[in-house]
């Protein structure tokens, strides 16, 4: 193989990724809305309450400072003075990348923030894949309590769920144990892998080795109980703020005038629409859509145009306000830091 063809297997693997990721999104907003009349749920959104649209769009805001602020206690012990302002944009940021190219907004992520905050970009980067297993995690806390407050079976309206639930929970199982081996051990632990892969192929070795020295910086950026203390609780308090906001999506639509709900309805729906999230399509496009209409449909009753357009809308808002925030964000964060360069440059010529 020659070096040009070596290069351009990562492009070529980043474009069949993404043609992946396209056509997901298209299978599952078919799924989501093949069978609505499309201008009969834009008919809905046309009455959408200006009102709870900003009330929606604050609270989007609020859950994601929380999700910052839990960033901010994960890097406290590496980084006690990040600013907020820094942690809060590459968050945003990343978010904005992610409508567009999943997933790759934590690398922007991860990136930015070591750049803003003078810190590794590889140990930023293990810290949000430790926020990814947090996220995982809660996310099945939040399902499982959903499991306990809805009066019926939910697993007979969404057989996929119990499953998906063992499986998550044994993958996690399994990274936890890596997690904790690599950390206690370091390189006695993952030293032995490398080199059995290495014997395989010396390239993929040395990724893998990149990859362990990676997450072992992230995990370790976590230390004190008082850190694990605030975590748990910023990750529950964002579990109820995206359950509040999955409730103000209601009265978007008034659905409240045709049918009663209840922030446990809100905590049902934000629980299972985010595992669509989580799906690789570019800001949970099409997967979200899915997942949320057929909650509302099957559990709650409303019809499958409601359910399409509270779908549309509680997606829609934070889409556009993820990407219009991220350049703002991008723009003002990288000249303020311009600035600030320029300005301890011109100091130290004066010492």
């Amino acid at each position: 193989m020659t070096l040009d063809e070596t290069k351009r297997l990562p492009a070529l693997r980043g474009i069949i990724n993404y043609i992946i990721s396209i056509g997901l999104t298209v299978v599952f907003l078919y799924i989501a809305f093949h069978d609505v009349n499309f201008g009969d749920v834009l008919g809905i959104i046309s009455g959408a309450s200006i009102f709870w649209i900003v009330i929606f769009i604050f609270g989007n805001l609020a859950g994601h400072y929380v999700r910052a602020l839990r960033w901010k206690v994960i890097l406290n012990s590496v980084k006690p003075d990040a600013k907020m302002k820094n942690l809060f944009g590459s968050l945003m940021i990343g978010y904005g990348v992610n409508c567009v190219t999943p997933k790759l907004g934590e690398i922007a992520r991860a990136v930015l923030i070591g750049k803003w905050e003078n810190l590794s970009g590889s140990s930023m980067f293990g810290t949000v894949i430790l926020e990814r297993v947090i996220d995982v995690l809660s996310l099945g806390f939040a399902v499982i309590i959903s499991a306990m407050i809805w009066p019926q079976n939910l697993y007979e309206s969404f057989p996929w769920l119990k499953a998906t639930l063992y499986f998550t929970a044994i993958i996690l199982l399994f990274i936890v144990a890596v997690f904790y081996l690599t950390v206690k051990f370091k390189e006695k632990f993952y030293g032995i892998i490398v080199k059995l892969i290495s014997k395989v192929s010396e390239k993929l070795g040395q990724k893998i080795g990149y990859v362990f020295e990676m997450l072992t910086q992230g995990f370790n950026s976590l230390k004190g109980i008082k850190n694990y203390f605030y975590t748990i609780i910023l990750t529950i308090l964002l579990l109820l703020v995206y359950a509040l906001n999955s409730y103000f999506g209601f009265f978007i639509l008034e659905i409240q005038n045709v049918h009663e709900v209840t922030f446990a309805m809100g905590w049902i729906v934000m629980s299972i629409s985010a595992l669509g999230i989580v799906i690789p399509t570019p800001g949970g496009t099409g997967s979200y859509h899915t997942l949320a209409k057929s909650t509302l449909v099957l559990l709650f009753g409303l019809s499958e145009t409601v359910g399409a357009a509270y779908a549309f809308i509680t997606h829609i808002i934070p889409y556009f306000l993820f990407i219009v925030i991220s350049i703002i964000l991008f723009f003002t964060l990288n000249r303020q830091q311009k600035s600030g360069t320029e300005f301890i440059n011109a100091e130290t010529e004066k010492l």
